[in-house]
């Protein structure tokens, strides 16, 4: 377990078992053999309980008399979950995901631009040109683009000022964080600032249309910088002008 030793041994114990039930190396229906995971990671029972109990939240185990702990189907899992998400994409455990993000992306993210334009106050302004200003400002510092990249979207799910649409924050922002680690760590990535900027620009002027296919072409070009790294799948059925 060295490998999640920053992680804690109760981190460490819910991150392999997750990583082995969305990898399929724990298959559905599988029962989870307790003694043998409480030898393997050398954890007391109350531990691995604890454990256990964090991920039938989750949706990915339950328990029942007689049966004991076992692997739920996967259409009871929590796929919404931050950690779920985290865990699928760390582990690159559901090959077409990054394909459904883009997809969830192209229908959540332009309508929100539009609902920016007309809706967006000065602090969302700011915001929004606050991020801008670190994405500038991060030129090849990896992470800091991501996070002025993540600051961006946030702000743009803010502006929209639609509780249910901020709720989305939460599945974009989890799944474009590990997009933008790959796009931002290759060799030769496009400055990301310009289509960002257009977006803005079009908020900024009050031009719901325009904001809205700046942001269809800000999601074309991230299609573009997925696929230059190979071995991504593609967003299935787009049509001629990249949306899906």
């Amino acid at each position: 377990m060295q490998q999640y030793a920053t992680r804690g041994v109760h981190g460490q114990t819910v991150e392999i078992i997750a990583q082995r039930i969305l990898t399929g190396e724990l298959a559905e229906g599988d029962t989870l053999d307790i003694a043998a995971l409480q030898a393997e990671f050398d954890v007391s029972l109350t531990a691995l309980r604890e454990a256990l109990k964090v991920l039938a939240a989750k949706g990915l185990v339950d328990a029942r008399p007689k049966r004991g702990t076992f692997v739920r189907p996967r259409a009871n899992w929590s796929l919404l979950d931050a950690d779920v998400l985290r865990w699928q994409f760390a582990h690159q455990a559901q090959p077409g995901l990054l394909a459904d993000l883009h997809e969830l992306r192209s229908i959540v993210e332009p309508g929100a631009a539009n609902l920016a334009a007309a809706r967006a106050t000065e602090a969302d302004l700011a915001a929004l040109e606050s991020a801008l200003a670190d994405m500038a400002a991060a030129g090849s510092d990896v992470p800091a683009a991501v996070e002025a990249d993540l600051a961006f979207h946030r702000a743009l799910l803010t502006a929209t000022h639609n509780e249910l649409l901020l709720r989305m924050e939460v599945v974009i922002e989890t799944g474009l964080a590990e997009r933008d680690r790959m796009v931002h760590g290759a060799v030769g990535t496009d400055d990301p600032v310009p289509s960002h900027r257009a977006v803005v620009d079009a908020i900024s002027q009050r031009r719901p249309a325009e904001a809205e296919q700046a942001m269809r072409r800000l999601l074309e070009k991230a299609v573009q910088d997925v696929a230059r790294l190979g071995d991504v799948p593609a967003p299935r059925d787009a049509d001629r002008d990249g949306r899906q």
